[in-house]
């Protein structure tokens, strides 16, 4: 079957069409947003200075076991936190976390959230 006759059917060139526009929607997420959010899910997001000064500072909250802050800033100023622990899940260590991010951070308690990680 020769691309003349292919393209004078209606729907082979309906569903080339929608193929091409399909690897243009697609190349596009690739290059403009597909790699920034996969690099931050897969944890490849580097911290900043702010949330590595933090992390050290949590770090120390006895059985909190390894810290990792990560915050989020509206112009500049943080407006919420998320803290992820690998020390003993207690409601102590949760409420020591919350209180102090909060307070270096200088947002509501009810901003930041606490987990406990899986590594």
């Amino acid at each position: 079957m020769s691309i003349r006759k292919l393209w004078e059917n209606r729907t082979a060139r309906i569903l080339l069409i929608a193929g091409a526009a399909l690897l243009l929607l697609l190349a596009c997420w690739l290059v403009f947003g597909g790699d920034k959010s996969a690099n931050a899910m897969a944890g490849g997001a580097s911290m900043t200075e702010e949330e590595a000064r933090l992390s050290a500072i949590l770090s120390e909250v006895e059985d909190a076991g390894e810290v990792r802050v990560f915050i989020t800033q509206e112009d500049g100023a943080p407006v919420s936190a998320i803290v992820l622990f690998s020390g003993t899940d207690g409601i102590l260590v949760r409420l020591r976390l919350t209180q102090i991010a909060a307070r270096a951070l200088d947002i509501a308690e009810n901003r930041v959230l606490v987990y406990p990680s899986e590594t």
